[in-house]
């Protein structure tokens, strides 16, 4: 029997992929054979394409493309050195995602609203501009969260961007079922690489406490649920949220 985890041949996209858990994903869909595009966002000390560079060193042929996820332009670009390289895409992981953490009454319309456009909107740009990219049979994977399943005490933009995130996955589940393209999303818990990992120890125990399988999540955990969305074996799996979280929210 084919090996349904081997993606000889296959084009991969993993948005933010310079660091955490984007690297770890466009680094094992590599170990399995796919062509791999890691992109990052360029920032004033230079680390997004030090870190990308890293990663791409580890990775056969890699294509690094330096895009703004915020931006339609830049994304049209990435596009382009995608079709241009490769000729179309089959599996693209939206994973570009930033945190800015805030109570209501202290939260600056522009930190609301920046964690809004990265999130959610840079998700539905990427989507939309590789929709004429991607094959058919292709897989729409986006990183949703817990955030934005229970709402989180000042995380009032993050949680509504990652809940926004679950609809527009549905809905895109939807429009681009007709090119028999799947689209779901993940939602993590509390994994222990990323945004997670930053928390002040107190805070860590006490979500620990409360999580059934009594401790975070392994970062490959999370990698291997988008391999598994991403083979065939889940290829009549779309619209769904597939919650990696030992037990803290149950839908």
């Amino acid at each position: 029997m084919a090996d349904p985890f081997d993606f000889t041949g296959k084009v991969v996209l993993v948005t933010g992929s310079s660091r955490g858990i984007g690297a770890e994903m466009i680094k094992a869909f590599g170990k399995r054979g796919a062509h791999c595009v890691v992109n990052y966002v360029a920032d004033a000390q230079g680390q997004n394409k030090a870190d990308a560079t890293n990663v791409a060193k580890e990775l056969n042929d890699p294509l690094v493309v330096e895009c703004d996820v915020t931006q339609p332009q830049q994304v049209e670009s990435m596009m382009q050195q995608i079709q241009d390289r490769h000729g179309g895409l089959d599996i693209l992981v939206n994973n570009s995602g930033i945190i800015s953490d805030r109570t209501l009454k202290k939260m600056s319309m522009d930190e609301f609203e920046s964690v809004i456009r990265v999130n959610l909107i840079g998700t539905f740009i990427v989507t939309q501009k590789s929709a004429g990219l991607l094959r058919d049979g292709g897989r729409i994977i986006n990183m949703a969260s817990v955030s934005g399943q229970l709402g989180f005490f000042g995380q009032a933009n993050y949680s509504s961007s990652k809940a926004g995130i679950i609809a527009l996955t549905k809905v895109s589940a939807r429009e681009f079922a007709r090119q028999n393209i799947t689209v779901n999303a993940i939602a993590p818990g509390f994994i222990d690489i990323g945004m997670s990992k930053g928390m002040p120890d107190e805070a860590t125990q006490k979500f620990i406490k409360a999580i059934p399988l009594g401790r975070l999540g392994r970062v490959e955990e999370i990698v291997e649920g988008a391999l598994f969305l991403a083979s065939p074996d889940a290829s009549y799996i779309t619209g769904q949220v597939l919650n990696v979280n030992g037990g803290f929210y149950m839908a």
